[in-house]
């Protein structure tokens, strides 16, 4: 249901309509700008344009201070770029959340990646008071409720409920079975209505958690593919990204290769092939190097977006 919003403002519904299309479907991930000018994003998520679904905006990632995911999603909607906010519920209570949410609707913004957020002693304000208030099951069951016309008391939203598209990340690489297969339900019965995972390098393992615990639930997993530049960019990858294996045979891929660059691209391409093979769609991450990310399409035969939604 449509709800009157500013009329400066547009409302992209393209990847909810191809969600529950069931396409195959193409999301990548830009980081909002590191101080007040938005142009470098701007210009990185315009590469994109007809190639993805939708641009994820991230959260503050690994504590890491940037601009509002919030107002950098408002900035790639006026440039015709459907984003997905990414919240997280490192920095702000209840209130916050619920405060921002019905900015976004407001705004136009209809996808929400609902995230508890990375620890605050990992990024660049260590000293930094953490909140998390919520989590992401609890966000989500929030996300419902607003959806519902009710804050999170179940209080009257007397000015209109919220028509959020909400999803959850998933890591199908988790070393606990179990804690994998209870987060995950746990995040369904909540709302979520789409998943996206880490970066991917373990395909068996995705193809494990495809078969055993996401089939019966027949709600789209996007596997998270990263564009890895170098063999020295894939050993810091390891060794600061919790969770993450890259194996052994693509750093020495990497470091063999003449353009380590390229040959990245090549393995990303091949790595998107594997997920057609198993899952609903990509959600491509190239950090700073997102320009690249049509040519991994490309390369792995991915039909542009809007051709897809022609037919």
């Amino acid at each position: 249901m449509e709800h009157n919003h500013s009329p400066s403002y547009s409302t992209l519904n393209n990847f909810r309509k191809a969600a529950q299309a069931g396409e195959f479907l193409v999301t990548a991930e830009v980081t909002p700008p590191k101080g007040g000018n938005p142009t470098h994003m701007i210009e990185m998520a315009a590469t994109l344009k007809g190639r993805v679904h939708a641009v994820n905006i991230t959260d503050g990632s690994r504590a890491v201070l940037r601009m509002s995911s919030l107002v950098a999603s408002v900035i790639l909607l006026q440039n015709g770029i459907e984003p997905i906010c990414q919240m997280a519920c490192r920095d702000r209570n209840r209130i916050g959340l619920q405060a921002d949410l019905m900015g976004a609707h407001a705004l136009g913004i209809r996808n929400i990646l609902a995230l508890t957020g990375d620890p605050v002693k990992a990024g660049d304000h260590p000293e930094a008071k953490a909140v998390f208030d919520l989590e992401a099951v609890r966000l989500l069951q929030l996300i419902r409720k607003m959806n519902q016309g009710v804050d999170c008391n179940d209080k009257p939203l007397t000015d209109g409920a919220t028509d959020l598209f909400a999803g959850a990340a998933v890591d199908p690489q988790c070393a606990s079975w179990s804690g994998l297969q209870s987060r995950f339900e746990r995040k369904i019965e909540a709302g979520a209505q789409f998943f996206q995972s880490q970066l991917i390098t373990d395909f068996e393992k995705l193809e494990k958690f495809m078969d055993k615990i996401a089939s019966t639930h027949n709600k789209p997993i996007l596997a998270g593919i990263f564009l890895l530049k170098s063999a020295k960019n894939a050993q810091f990858i390891n060794r600061c990204v919790p969770g993450v294996n890259i194996p052994q045979h693509i750093i020495d891929r990497l470091a063999k290769a003449k353009d380590p660059l390229e040959e990245g691209v090549k393995i990303a391409a091949e790595q998107v092939q594997i997920a057609q093979q198993l899952c609903h769609g990509v959600h491509m991450m190239a950090v700073k190097r997102e320009d690249l990310i049509p040519k991994i399409l490309n390369l792995a035969g991915v039909t542009p977006v809007n051709q897809v939604l022609a037919k």
